[in-house]
Parts: structure tokens; C-alpha cells; sequence
């Protein structure tokens, strides 16, 4: 304990003779006895309670603060970057409306013996076969049961499985999407990405407010001009049906020798597009 406090009073001295010699000597003395008290503040009170005009006052500081002596106080870069996205949840709350209405049972009961019984039959072929039968319902609906229930398309049905021919193609399939980010100011921006199927990595290819046909052309070609330099080329694409994917985008990658796939249903990119709306307000 005596060691302890012969620490601590040799280093408030030190810091009031550095303050003493740069500034008056009564603001010196204030700035080390505020810096004592704080630390005393600090045995007592295991975690202040701050409210949001304390988080606001602390953020703003932390900012003019160098980047070295951010860590010395209580209020760490982690507690800022969380606060932050608890802002960011809270000012994009809002009330979900009900989804669609459940498939009836006995549908998916259909589909999974159809499936099972014809292994040739498509997501595409299953939904005509219910037409005749007077069951009306989407491909993509179809195609969602069948993945749910672990039933593999049917090309894989007789052969090896969708997981055994994903490991075997891995190294030469990309895919592509976006996704959104927030920034400090609360404001969405979307990220076009694309990830490798056997690496995991991910290429970050561009961040924009407003996303449009050109721009994700323009992403494009840098890409392809980045994919010249693997060593096992890119033959499969697998990207959304969002109307920001055109023609043109596809055309980058079919002149490099890549097929384009389309996934069925909605792409993640839509419902981002979708949400981004609901917050705004507008389209």
C-alpha cells in the first residue's frame, strides 16, 4: 500500500511539473487534481452510467484525441464503435408487416414425394406438375422447400450431391451480392462484394449511396481485369436477379469464358434494396 501511494503521488508530481512548465501553474495544478480524482473515481464506480448526452460528449472528444492516447481513458474505442451500433439498430427499427401465409403441409408433402419419385424433375417441372393439379404456387416457393428439406436439384439427385459437386467446382465458382453499411452519420451505403467458394475470401470491389447499372458494370471490369491473374480461371458466376446486374455486367464475364447463374427467387441485394426504402421513406 505505501509503495503503492509513493507511486502514485511521484507520478501526479511528474505530471505537475511537465503541465507547470508549459502552462500557468493554476491551471497545472487543476489538471492533476482532476486527473487524481478520476482515478479515484475509478476504484469506487466499476462502470459510470452515462447518458446519451454524456455518450455524444465523449464520442465528439475522442475524436480531436490522437489515436495513441485514445486507450488511457474509460470510454475505450470498442465502447465507442458499440454505441454506435446500437444507435444504428434503434434509429432503423421499425415494424416488420406479416409475411406471406404458410404452405399448406400437404403441399410440401407433394413436392417432397415428386421430388423424391422423379429425380430428373426440376424445381421448374414440379411447380407445372401442381398447376395440373390445381395447386398454384411459385418455382421459387418450390425450390425453397426442397432446399429445407435437404432434397439436392435434380441433376445431383442421381448422381454425386450438391455439397460433393460445390467441393469439386469450388476453386473455379464466384459469387456476388451486396450488402448494406452504415455510417457514423446514419447513412446506408451499399457494398458490392464477391467471394470465392474454396478460399472464402472476399473482394470488396466498391461502396456507393446510389448503386446503378453502370457503376456495377464499371466494378466489373475492374475485377475481371484482377481474376487474369489466378491461377485456376473463374468459370461460374452465381449472382442475384436484382435489376443492378444487366446485361452488360453478364457480358464482362462471358467475354472472359465465365457462365453466368442466376439464383432463383429474391437476391439479397433486393432486400436490402427493399429495406434501404423503408427506412427513407421513398424509392
Amino acid at each position: 500500500m505505501a509503495l503503492s501511494f509513493l507511486y502514485l503521488a511521484i507520478t501526479r508530481i511528474l505530471q505537475l511539473v511537465r503541465l507547470n512548465g508549459r502552462e500557468k501553474s493554476d491551471l497545472a495544478i487543476e489538471v492533476v487534481m482532476l486527473r487524481h480524482e478520476v482515478a479515484v473515481l475509478r476504484r469506487q464506480v466499476v462502470r459510470p452510467a452515462l447518458r446519451p448526452p454524456d455518450r455524444a460528449l465523449l464520442a465528439g472528444l475522442g475524436r480531436l484525441l490522437d489515436r495513441r492516447r485514445r486507450g488511457q481513458f474509460f470510454v475505450q474505442p470498442e465502447t465507442l464503435l458499440r454505441w454506435h451500433r446500437d444507435l444504428v439498430r434503434r434509429k432503423w427499427t421499425y415494424a416488420r408487416r406479416p409475411g406471406r401465409p404458410g404452405i399448406p403441409a400437404g403441399t410440401v408433402a407433394i413436392i417432397l414425394r415428386l421430388a423424391r419419385e422423379n429425380p430428373t424433375w426440376g424445381y421448374r417441372r414440379i411447380q407445372g406438375e401442381l398447376a395440373t393439379m390445381g395447386v398454384v404456387i411459385a418455382p421459387s416457393s418450390v425450390w425453397i422447400i426442397l432446399r429445407r428439406h435437404g432434397v439436392d436439384p435434380s441433376p445431383m439427385r442421381s448422381g454425386p450431391t450438391w455439397a460433393e459437386f460445390l467441393s469439386s467446382q469450388a476453386s473455379s465458382v464466384l459469387a456476388c451480392d451486396f450488402f448494406l453499411a452504415d455510417t457514423v452519420l446514419l447513412k446506408h451505403h451499399y457494398v458490392l462484394f464477391f467471394i470465392e467458394f474454396d478460399t472464402r475470401r472476399v473482394r470488396v470491389t466498391g461502396v456507393t449511396a446510389h448503386p446503378t447499372g453502370s457503376w456495377v458494370v464499371q466494378q466489373a471490369r475492374n475485377l475481371a481485369m484482377v481474376l487474369e491473374d489466378r491461377i485456376i480461371p473463374v468459370r461460374l458466376l452465381v449472382r442475384g436477379r436484382d435489376t443492378k446486374f444487366t446485361s452488360s455486367f453478364d457480358e464482362v464475364f462471358r467475354a472472359e469464358g465465365i457462365r453466368i447463374i442466376r439464383t432463383p427467387g429474391e437476391s439479397t441485394s433486393s432486400q436490402c434494396h427493399r429495406r434501404a426504402v423503408r427506412r427513407d421513406g421513398s424509392s
